[in-house]
């Protein structure tokens, strides 16, 4: 009868030894696991293949690109069933996500002229005389036909963009075939397509109507559908970092020196042989005109690795002047992302988001057409006379410049023209003969530029986007539109008659 309890008392005993010894294993593959998926999940090492795409309930992570292994420089074909094809947003919805940003309204204008009868194969065939490159999209990936060689990586950096939007909303962009123009100009004419007897959206007259074509800038005399620039993932030739690194870059730049302890003079510094940019060497002078205009020493700075040339160790005075040189200049978003007030002498051209700057918002207009260093000088003394609003001013362009083109508006900016681009093709879109596909692989790994490679592989999007696309802003109808050039118009008349010495009751932007 004694030996009962103590055979119970082995039995628990030995039980619990058991499940210790079963937890001490769970225990152990459970770590193995975790230091697995974080190694997997871990940043690009090109030195180490992966085939595989690493997944959980959640997230997607590309695998990283090996250059070692691949002598050939192909594009791989899909990683495996784990890839996804079309990614599934948390907001999927539409209801959830935020909405885009004012600007994107224009992409409803910029395709306006193939609204109503669409975009035929011969349009697009009509640019190739103008174009840098055709770039074509089928099933997701991304194949390029080059005619020109641009200035310096201008092409390659763009390509590599759109690149990176294939991978961020992966299936999302559909087929598409387009056009792209590469130099400063615009190059479709509207007064090629007789636009004075023509409605736009009759699709233009003539053999083939009005070719679409992509470039970085438009205005009021052609059809160019403005797209981002190659700056946004680094200009290397000159030293100008990935978008998203200058910006970290320019807030610690805004810190450095307080606005009221900053030079009370507008400040300027490039290339000062191109266009009207001639015209600011008479400005030069803080007596007369409190103005400061540096000439870019282009030889000098580029043995130097353009050191002295950076827009974050700029924002050092009150005012800040941007002017077009021979045509569009990408240098406006670097100034304004100063919060020095910017000085915005009238441009001719636009990119895709400044024609929704506001006048006396976002920036103080100069007129250049008559005395650009008196108008300098009158901007520069009423904001040292209304220091306070003259800080309101550059604090709003700046964040504009920090909100509105943070990096996931531009690839939305991307997707949304993209898209609304694609659904005007009457076609379907084939890969013509001698267009190459391009990849990660062939981008980077044949890429012999230490700085445009390190570049690339800092700016190569990892993993697909959890979010949805921004929602995009239904178009202007015309009153509107009318409304909004004649409130721009109106500040820019009563700005020039404060300068002449009228009485302005109210100058102000509504």
């Amino acid at each position: 009868m004694m030996l009962w309890p103590i055979k119970k008392k082995l039995t628990i005993y030995y039980f619990y030894i058991f499940l210790f010894f079963c937890c001490f294993i769970v225990a152990r593959r459970s770590k193995y696991n975790t230091a697995n998926i974080a190694r997997k999940q871990s940043n690009i090492n090109p030195q180490t293949p992966n085939t595989t795409l690493t997944t959980n309930s959640k997230f997607y992570y590309y695998p990283p690109i090996n250059c070692q292994n691949n002598h050939t420089l192909k594009c791989p074909k899909p990683y495996n069933n784990n890839q996804p094809t079309t990614q599934q947003p948390e907001s999927s919805n539409g209801s959830e996500s935020e909405s885009c940003p004012s600007y994107f309204k224009w992409i409803h204008e910029d395709l306006s002229p193939w609204k109503t009868k669409g975009i035929t194969k011969e349009m697009v065939e009509a640019g190739k005389k103008h174009a840098f490159f055709r770039l074509i999209i089928i099933n997701g990936k991304l194949y390029v036909e080059k005619y020109k060689s641009s200035f310096q990586t201008r092409d390659v950096f763009t390509i590599w963009g759109i690149l990176q939007l294939l991978r961020l909303y992966p299936g999302m962009i559909p087929d598409l075939e387009l056009m792209f123009e590469c130099d400063d100009k615009p190059v479709i004419k509207k007064s090629d397509y007789n636009h004075y007897n023509v409605n736009y959206d009759d699709g233009g007259v003539g053999v083939g109507g009005i070719p679409p074509m992509f470039h970085y800038c438009g205005d009021d005399f052609s059809f160019d559908i403005p797209f981002p620039d190659w700056s946004f993932w680094g200009w290397h030739e000159i030293n100008i970092k990935p978008w998203e690194k200058v910006m970290e870059e320019m807030k610690v730049g805004n810190e450095r020196v307080k606005w009221m302890d900053r030079a009370p003079y507008a400040y300027w510094k490039g290339n000062l042989h191109m266009g009207r940019r001639r015209n600011l060497v008479a400005c030069n002078s803080t007596g007369l005109w409190n103005t400061l205009i540096y000439s870019q020493k282009w030889a000098i700075e580029e043995k130097r690795g353009f050191r002295q040339s950076n827009m974050a160790d700029q924002c050092t005075h009150r005012y800040k002047i941007y002017m077009e040189g021979q045509a569009w200049s990408v240098s406006e978003k670097y100034i304004q992302a100063c919060d020095s007030m910017l000085l915005l002498v009238t441009p001719r051209y636009y990119e895709f988001y400044t024609r929704s700057l506001l006048p006396l918002k976002h920036f103080w207009p100069v007129n250049p057409t008559k005395k650009l260093c008196n108008s300098l000088k009158f901007a520069v003394d009423w904001g040292n006379n209304h220091p306070l609003k003259a800080q309101e001013i550059g604090k709003a362009g700046q964040k504009f410049i920090e909100d509105d083109l943070k990096m996931k508006n531009i690839y939305d900016y991307m997707f949304h023209l993209l898209n609304e681009y694609s659904k005007l093709l009457k076609y379907k879109p084939s890969v013509p003969q001698g267009a190459k596909e391009l990849c990660l692989e062939n981008m980077v790994c044949d890429t012999s530029n230490g700085k445009e490679k390190q570049w690339k592989i800092e700016t190569i999007v990892k993993t697909p986007s959890l979010k949805s696309p921004c929602v995009m802003p239904p178009p202007y109808d015309a009153l509107q539109l009318q409304d909004f050039f004649r409130a721009k118009y109106d500040v820019f008349r009563d700005v020039g008659r404060w300068e002449d010495g009228q009485n302005v009751d109210d100058v102000s932007f509504t």
